[in-house]
């Protein structure tokens, strides 16, 4: 028996020399000349030099602005993102100024295209606390379960087990979809710290799952669920819920975004369609991208002695180009943007509360040593490589070194990422069913000759 299990296990998980003789062919028949791309205009990644997208839909959801017009050209300038027509520094801007909580309100208007009263705004918050549950015994029998080492792909999991329960399931009516995104809506952070808590107990930890407060926001309750003593400081959880407001949407071509149309165009359902957007989120070119970041900068502080030494973090930053540091992609993580060229605005925004959390936690040192790197990399980058736009810090950039602060775990870096941007898929697919009723094919072009076929005895 012990004999055949192991025999399973190197037929399932080993890259065995026969797989090796096999990824040979799939990387010889699979290649494409890259030259080609450019003789018959294909808009590799659907974008074109400069990094605009191709036109592929209408949204009235969120708005990313990189350019102006000036003299009848559009020129580069700081960046704006819109939603729903509001400016999001005009949006953070209110919200802190009232010194309330934004992610309940932000949710409210990009799911239904305008900023609610306060009476609006109570009643919402109520529809969201009453679905603050799990069905019964989910925690046990999907969350505990066999949990994943990857918190995406168990977060995944997760929404495709509710499916299960759910007894309209199929139903792509308005009505019904917007139910079950505010469902997912309101389960996700408890989906996301159950996971992650789960994991860790069959890992040897202590378990301990505690009930969302009615009285507490999105925010609020991430940190006290996933805190063994439930505690947090006011400034923590208005930073991590400027996170989640920061991160809700951002264009529909985003690739995860874009997946939420792709898959609703299909006609399936919500759990399916939100699953493929975690798939595409999951990617390290997306949502993963701020536990590079923090990656990158661990492995920094290991090689530079001096944090505050300017030659030596060039030094850094010419080997990751060159691929000679950290993991020899050639990328340094946190800059640049498929759209954005002079600024993020959303890195603009976190980074002001970034160093007001960094003197709390005494982290300035860590925070001064990432304000260089962002002062320093579109210096070096503009130096060894061709580029087509300016390269500015992104939202990634200083969000893991917010997660890190929040002494939250590198494993629900990306997850809390989802949570935020589920609002902004919910949106989308609710807007997708409104308003096209076409299944999105958008066309390849063949290149491989056609052949006759030959009969295996005279191959």
């Amino acid at each position: 028996m012990i004999v055949m299990l192991k025999s399973v296990e190197r037929a399932l998980f080993e890259i065995t020399p026969e797989i090796l003789d096999l990824a040979e062919l799939c990387n010889e028949n699979n290649a494409i000349d890259k030259e080609l791309y450019t003789k018959y205009e294909v808009k590799r990644g659907l974008r074109d030099l400069n990094g605009k997208g191709v036109l592929a839909g209408l949204t009235n959801i969120s708005d990313v602005c990189a350019t102006k017009v000036v003299a009848g050209k559009e020129v580069p300038c700081a960046g704006n993102l819109y939603y729903r027509g509001y400016n999001i520094k005009d949006l953070v801007k209110g919200f802190l100024k009232e010194k309330r909580y934004g992610f309940e309100e932000i949710t409210y208007l990009l799911l239904f295209g305008e900023l609610p009263s306060k009476e609006k705004l109570t009643d919402f918050h109520e529809i969201l606390v009453e679905r603050r549950t799990l069905p019964p015994n989910f925690v046990r029998d999907v969350i505990m379960k066999a949990p994943s080492r990857d918190m995406m792909n168990s977060l995944s999991r997760s929404i495709l087990n509710l499916y299960s329960y759910d007894e309209k399931a199929d139903d792509t009516s308005i009505p019904n979809v917007l139910r079950q995104c505010l469902n997912l809506i309101s389960q996700f952070p408890m989906l996301m710290v159950y996971g992650y808590h789960a994991y860790n107990y069959r890992r040897g930890d202590d378990l301990f799952i505690y009930a969302p407060s009615q009285e507490l926001s999105t925010a609020e309750n991430i940190l006290m669920m996933l805190r063994e003593n439930r505690k947090y400081t006011k400034l923590e959880a208005k930073i991590l819920d400027m996170a989640l407001v920061l991160h809700m949407d951002h264009g529909g071509g985003n690739n995860s975004t874009f997946t939420t149309h792709v898959v609703t165009s299909s006609g399936t359902d919500t759990y399916s369609t939100i699953a493929a957007a975690m798939a595409s989120l999951k990617g390290p070119k997306h949502g993963g991208a701020n536990i590079k970041v923090t990656q990158m900068f661990e492995d920094m502080k290991k090689q530079i002695t001096d944090w505050e030494d300017e030659d030596a973090v060039r030094k850094y930053l010419y080997d990751l180009l060159e691929k000679k540091a950290f993991d020899q992609k050639g990328l340094i993580y946190g800059m640049g943007h498929a759209i954005y060229s002079v600024s993020d605005p959303r890195a603009d925004i976190f980074k002001r509360f970034v160093k007001q959390l960094a003197r709390e936690k005494g982290c300035e040192k860590e925070y001064n040593l990432y304000a260089m790197v962002e002062h320093m990399a579109p210096k070096v980058i503009a130096e060894k490589r061709k580029i087509y736009k300016g390269v500015n810090a992104n939202v990634d950039f200083y969000s893991g070194l917010v997660y890190s602060m929040l002494d939250l775990p590198p494993a629900l870096y990306t997850p809390i990422f989802a949570a935020a941007r589920i609002v902004g898929w919910s949106a989308h697919r609710l807007e997708e069913l409104k308003n096209v009723d076409k299944i999105i094919r958008p066309a390849y072009k063949p290149l491989a000759e056609h052949r006759e076929y030959v009969l295996m005895e005279n191959r």
